[in-house]
Parts: structure tokens; sequence; C-alpha cells
């Protein structure tokens, strides 16, 4: 490596918004696990979170944190007993790496672990930097035709994956989707790819509901002050019926209570975004009318047929990247996410390719 390619830049918050750009020493990869150049890391609503808030639930910031989750790069030296991977490789990164092969990896769940590491997530260090190591049986080997961004966005993507697999999205299904960030545009193309008729989505924003469209949504509803059972009116004339499967995205109360309102009696209404602890609902009404409500946690065992998806080119993820910086710039680049500006702000850590 080149001497400027030796310093290991990291984008890490030490506190409640104190975000800083230091050098780390690059580190040797074990048995186990291979180190990667790192090319592009998504900054997620997460680590925004962390940084200006410090914690997320029960994840505090004790100690100085290595940001993001949404990442793929470059093998550039392998472990001593790793044999799948080779330098060269391109590869995405699954965050979570169970620890212990308890109960729930044996039933294929590792999300749930109780132990299981996950990238950015206190007191476990990401990998937005120039050098990372990673435990190689998770991370997946990109197609010739799969671009690193690509790559990357894997991560999102396998939140909608994880979340429409929950919801039982099939063909045929209607969909109402509530919330069209990052994940919700993810849960769109997911479902557009299962099989899904017709799909509305939701927004306070109008120009996330154009993005939206342009990614494939059947109608689009730019809400603003109804109420929940407005909403799930306005739902209902837009598709013709209302949704076997909801979608919810954002973690506001008042969207979880339009999610149950709106959904067809025997249906599914999947919560995704996380709002407050506690919120009040019409559990009722989703209880006298069959709605099974469901939660998910990140994902599992999604990797593999987002890699397919994207090589294949059943789904395209490209269009939801509006902004890029190199990792030099990346404080600049955590205040346009603050800021809501764009969908998807990627960073490029690899100093020598900027490219997508």
């Amino acid at each position: 490596m080149a001497n400027q390619e030796v310093e290991n830049l990291s984008v890490v918050v030490h506190g409640v918004q104190d975000l800083r750009l230091e050098n780390r020493p690059v580190p040797n990869p074990g048995p186990n696990e291979v180190l990667l150049r790192m090319h592009s890391v998504g900054i997620c609503g997460s680590d925004v979170h962390y940084w200006q808030q410090g914690r997320i639930g029960d994840f505090v910031v004790k100690k100085p944190m290595v940001l993001g989750h949404e990442a793929s790069g470059t093998v550039v030296k392998v472990g001593s007993s790793v044999t799948h991977l080779k330098q060269g490789d391109r590869v995405a990164i699954e965050p979570g790496v169970p620890r212990e092969t308890d109960e729930f990896c044996k039933t294929g769940r590792y999300n749930l672990s109780p132990t299981i590491f996950f990238c950015a997530t206190p007191p476990d260090d990401g990998n937005l930097c120039r050098f990372y190591t990673h435990n190689a049986n998770f991370c997946y080997k990109l197609p010739d035709n799969v671009t690193f961004e690509e790559g990357a966005l894997i991560e999102p993507l396998s939140v909608g994956i994880h979340a429409c697999r929950r919801a039982g999205v099939a063909l045929g299904s209607k969909v109402f989707i509530c919330g069209a960030g990052p994940i919700g545009l993810v849960s769109l193309l997911v479902a557009k790819a299962m099989g899904a008729a017709h799909i509305v989505i939701c927004d306070l924003s109008a120009s996330r509901l154009d993005k939206a469209k342009e990614v494939g949504a059947d109608f689009t509803l730019q809400i603003s002050r109804e109420t929940p059972q407005q909403i799930a009116q306005k739902v209902e004339e837009l598709l013709g019926c209302m949704p076997e499967i909801t979608i919810e995205c954002t973690g506001a109360e008042s969207c979880i209570q339009t999610g149950i309102y709106a959904t067809r009696s025997g249906g599914t209404l999947i919560l995704v975004g996380l709002g407050p602890a506690m919120v009040n609902i019409p559990i009722v009404d989703a209880a006298v009318r069959e709605v099974d409500i469901r939660g998910i946690f990140r994902y599992c065992n999604t990797w593999p047929m987002a890699i397919s998806m994207l090589s294949s080119g059943r789904v395209n993820v490209a269009p939801l990247v509006t902004h890029r910086f190199p990792l030099e710039q990346a404080l600049e680049a955590f205040e346009t996410t603050r800021k809501g500006l764009g969908v998807k702000v990627m960073l490029k850590c690899d100093q020598s390719d900027q490219n997508p």
C-alpha cells in the first residue's frame, strides 16, 4: 500500500453532536476474517441518530465508535482459515455477525441473537473508514455487473426483503407503504419484485413521493393534516379496495394507527419504523378484524437474494443515491443527511476509486 493509504481515516462519534474524522490503525484480519479496503458506505438514519442523540433506545454511545454499516469494499488480505474469498474480490458486507450458535442461530433467525455483533451499534465499531476487518462468512462476493454502491445498498434493501417476507407479499398483493424515505422506497422496490400488483405510498414530502413514483409506485398520497381514518379512506379509494398488507416505515404513532385502520380484515401490518417505546393504537379494531401486527428487527438470510435481484436487473436501487461525498467530507455528508436533503447519501472511502 502506498504510504498515504496506510492511514485509516475513520468517521467516529464521540458523544452527542460530536463527530470527528480521525486516523486509526489499519487492523489485521483474524483467522476467519478479511481485511477490506472500503469503497462505498451509505449514511443511515441510525448513524445520524447516534451522532445527534448519542443513543437509540438501550444502545448508548459510551466510548468513541466508528459509524457506518451500509457498506462494500475490496478484499486486500484474507485470514488463515478463509478459503472462499481472495485478494481483489469485491464484496458486500452483512453487518450483523452472530457471536455464538444460540437457539436463534439454530433456527435461522440469527438477527434475534442477543449477543450479535452489529456494525455501528454500541459498543461495536462500524465500517465508515478506509480499512476494516469483518467475518469472511458475512462478506458476499459481488457479480461483475453489480456496482459497489449497489453492494452497499444491499443493507437497506435487506430491510425491505425481510419486511416483505414477514408480510407475505406475493403475486397480486395490494400493498400500502407509510413513509417514502430510504426504507419505504426499498420496501416498494422489493414488493414490486415479489409480485405486488398495486402499491400506494404516502409521505409528507412531495419530493420523496416523486422519487417513489420514479421507482415504481402505482399511487402516491401526500398527507398533511388528515386523521388516520381519513388517510385509510383515501388509500382504499386509490386502490379500489383495502390493502392486504401495510408496511409502516416511519414509527410515528399516527402512522401506526393509520396502518391498522387501512389494512383489510385478515391482513397484515408490518412495523418497520422505530418510534417511541409506548404508542396509543386502536388495538381492538385490529383484534376484531384479525389484522396481524408483526415487527421486524433488521434482517437475516437476505444477502444472496438481494445480490440475485440486483444482478438479474429485477431491482434497480441506483436511483436512490442522490449525493456522493469523499470520505474526507464526511461531516458535510452527515449534515446533508440530517437536513433531509435527497434520499441516500453515499460516502466514497477509496481515494483511488470514487466511481459508483
